[in-house]
């Protein structure tokens, strides 16, 4: 096997898939969800692509009054599950108070002792955002069809339902927050003001104004290169014998419905499916848009 072949992107889910098994070593994962956290460290529990990195940005910017002094976000936020994998030290201190972190574990699984804001996204948006975010760099730009990694891998990870799952019957816990990213934009202002309350940081209209302008999608995008996860590429590209010149960006455009039109109708039924067999027995809700309102309703 020559260089070029052993640095390339997968061109199937299959091979994607395999690739994916060295993302994280199981050392470094587990580390991170031993974690023994402070009572008043705050962890943003998400599936991914459901709104993690803007709620990462919310979080620091109320606790550091809109600090930018960082190369990537995840250095001031860290992922707790990659930490170890890209040299961050859990325990060290962090910039401001509270200690934030980051996991795309379930609150279930999330380290136990601390303070919990989860956001979910319509599972539709989430998966259009997910395989963007994957094409180009965990796989050949063009090579994978949206349905094929609807099938091969994103209902078979199962991110978004599990999250649902295991936060449902703790929604009204003191230290717990749960958020869908669809009311994140219709509110902003409104989020801002809860987090801020959730996290314990004194709220002044100076900082709203500062947190608000800096968590803008557009504020975002022009600071694309501090939302790039260069930490996990640099540190784990080479175990997935990916090329080094993918990116990954993490802020795309925000849109909320983009799925409508771009999940097929059998990936749409498929997901009816899954709701109606696993969460609304759960939670007696019949679909993402009734718990979305259902979550509008606890204030606090």
């Amino acid at each position: 096997m020559n260089q070029e072949e052993r640095y390339s992107r997968p061109t199937t889910v299959e091979e994607m898939n395999e690739r994916m098994k060295n993302f994280a070593t199981p050392e470094g994962w587990q580390r991170g969800l031993a974690f023994n956290p402070d009572p008043t460290d705050v962890f943003i529990v998400t599936p991914p692509k459901c709104g993690t990195t803007w709620m990462q940005q919310i979080v620091h910017g109320l606790r550091t009054r809109g600090s930018m002094d960082f190369d990537e976000i995840c250095r001031v936020v860290p992922w707790i599950n990659m930490a170890h994998d890209v040299g961050i030290d859990l325990y060290a201190p962090q910039v401001a108070h509270p200690r934030a972190f980051k996991t795309h574990s379930t609150l279930d699984e999330a380290p136990k002792g601390g303070r919990y804001i989860i956001v979910l996204r319509d599972p539709g948006d989430a998966l259009v955002s997910e395989y963007h975010f994957f094409e180009g760099v965990f796989f050949e730009k063009g090579s994978v069809s949206l349905e094929a990694f609807a099938r091969g891998y994103f209902i078979r990870m199962h991110d978004v339902w599990r999250h649902i799952l295991s936060f449902w019957g703790r929604r009204e816990d003191e230290d717990v927050l749960p958020l869908c990213y669809e009311n994140m934009k219709a509110d902003l202002p409104g989020t801002i003001e809860r987090v801020a309350h959730f996290a314990g940081i004194p709220l002044d209209d100076e900082l709203r104004e500062i947190v608000l302008r800096q968590s803008d999608i557009e504020f975002m995008r022009e600071h694309r290169e501090k939302f790039e996860d260069h930490l996990t590429r640099t540190a784990r590209g080479a175990a997935m014998r990916l090329p080094p010149d993918g990116r990954l960006h993490k802020v795309r455009n925000g849109r909320v419905g983009e799925s409508r039109d771009r999940v097929p109708d059998e990936i749409k039924q498929e997901f009816d499916r899954i709701w109606l067999e696993e969460i609304a027995p759960e939670t007696g809700l019949s679909s993402y848009e009734e718990l979305r309102n259902k979550l509008m309703t606890l204030r606090r």
